[in-house]
């Protein structure tokens, strides 16, 4: 990929990204969060729960687990790599300036930031890059096993009793961390099998064939390339990350843009496949106005947007703890708030960094529904650890939204509350502290 291209790509990420500066995304806050009781010297999975592989927030400790302009930077970069690997991989630039673009303006910013599947896309792309050295593609995407356990799914690219020992021994030293095949396996399996969506099938065909759709310019530019095994493969294991846990949220389709963006790329760049219509190939670019026109607009004025009503309140909770802590205090997030954790930047003082391991409800219905996803008996055994426990200051971010879900009305917390007492409420908090 020529310098000036890669150059420009870094140029707009950065510059999209750092308009979100003053941002901290919840998908971003809950690796940050992690990484800051890494830090403060607390074990993964050990000292504290954490549903997610451990690469994932030990990249974050990369840069301090500081947000802001960090953060943002580290997005353009890992965009920016990304882009120089698909080029790479298809051998024409222009596939990695389409999953450049799809990545600055494919979804809404607030699905643009590192999480697990976008992490993914680079382990994949380096891996497929070396497939021809089937041990170092094998040990590459074993690194994105560790981000995200569906990198597994890819393994069959590389079609190669090499790479899959390889792979096996570098992600197999993580089955050896305590708590881990219980927090990211067994937990993850539970959040898999328990959609929140009445009709997942449906919702999830209607949203693949939309996306589809909305990537138009992807779609038929592909129809006319030359597929190989290798991008059918690559193809249907993108299709099974995306319906894995039929949720089917904007991030999981990330999956999908490196092979049609390598078969767009290679009819686009030749012209012998589109016979007398060969002219107009590269108008199918002007459909990339559609992503464009509905989504560059959501970087302008993020702070006004709806999604970070939430966050908005974080800040002034996080505001409040800051005013009032002091050296080796401790904190304990009730909900899924880790932009509070993230903001405060104090260290967890419970086995836990928020609530869902205890109320065994999901945050992705825990705003409005109490039912329950584990076992009680699992959950009793999570909140008598949690009562154990004295945290500092103690934020109840749930129930303010979902009075079900308050800490007060928990009966195995209630003598635990009374060594606190109230010390501001905002409106999506109630902030306790360690009575003196």
């Amino acid at each position: 990929m020529p310098r000036h291209i890669i150059l420009a790509i870094f140029a707009v990420a950065l510059f999209t990204r750092l308009l979100h500066s003053n941002v901290l995304w919840v998908e971003e806050a809950y690796p940050t969060m992690a990484a800051l009781n890494i830090l403060a010297g607390r074990s993964l999975y050990a000292d504290f729960w954490f549903d997610k592989p451990p690469l994932f927030p030990l990249l974050y400790t990369l840069w301090g687990a500081q947000t802001g302009a960090l953060l943002r930077i580290a997005g353009a970069s890992y965009i920016t790599v990304c882009a120089w690997l698909m080029a790479r991989v298809a051998g024409n630039w222009l596939a990695g300036a389409l999953l450049a673009f799809f990545l600055i303006f494919d979804v809404p910013a607030a699905s643009m930031v590192l999480g697990p599947d976008l992490l993914t896309l680079a382990p994949v792309l380096g891996a497929v890059l070396l497939r021809q050295r089937p041990i170092a593609a094998g040990a590459v995407l074993a690194l994105g096993f560790h981000v995200n356990t569906k990198a597994v799914l890819f393994l069959p690219l590389l079609w190669s009793w090499q790479a899959v020992v390889s792979f096996v021994l570098v992600a197999a030293p993580a089955f050896l961390m305590p708590g881990y095949l219980e927090q990211v396996w067994r937990w993850g399996a539970l959040y898999a099998q328990d959609s929140f969506l009445d009709s997942p099938w449906r919702e999830g065909f209607a949203k693949t064939a939309g996306w589809l759709g909305f990537h138009a310019a992807l779609v038929l530019a592909a129809t006319r390339a030359k597929w190989d095994r290798l991008q059918l493969l690559w193809l249907g294991a993108a299709l099974l990350c995306a319906f894995a846990g039929l949720r089917f949220f904007p991030r999981y389709y990330f999956h999908l843009l490196p092979p049609l963006c390598w078969l767009a790329s290679q009819a686009l760049t030749s012209a012998s496949r589109w016979g007398r219509f060969a002219r107009y190939r590269w108008a199918l670019l002007a459909l990339l106005l559609i992503p464009l026109i509905r989504y560059a607009p959501g970087y302008w004025r993020p702070e006004r947007s709806k999604d970070l009503a939430m966050f908005r309140d974080a800040r002034q909770a996080a505001k409040v703890i800051d005013e009032q802590a002091g050296p080796g205090d401790t904190l304990f997030t009730w909900g899924y708030r880790p932009e509070i954790d993230a903001l405060s930047r104090l260290p967890g003082g419970t086995p836990f960094l928020e609530s869902q391991p205890v109320t065994g409800v999901f945050a992705d219905r825990h705003l409005s529904s109490s039912r329950p996803s584990a076992d009680p008996a699992q959950t009793a055994a999570q909140l008598q650890r949690l009562a154990a426990s004295k945290p500092t200051f103690l934020v109840d971010g749930l129930g303010r939204y979902n009075p079900e879900l308050a800490i007060t009305k928990v009966p195995a917390l209630a003598e635990w509350l009374k060594q606190y007492e109230v010390v501001a409420i905002t409106r999506g908090t109630v902030i306790y502290r360690l009575r003196r």
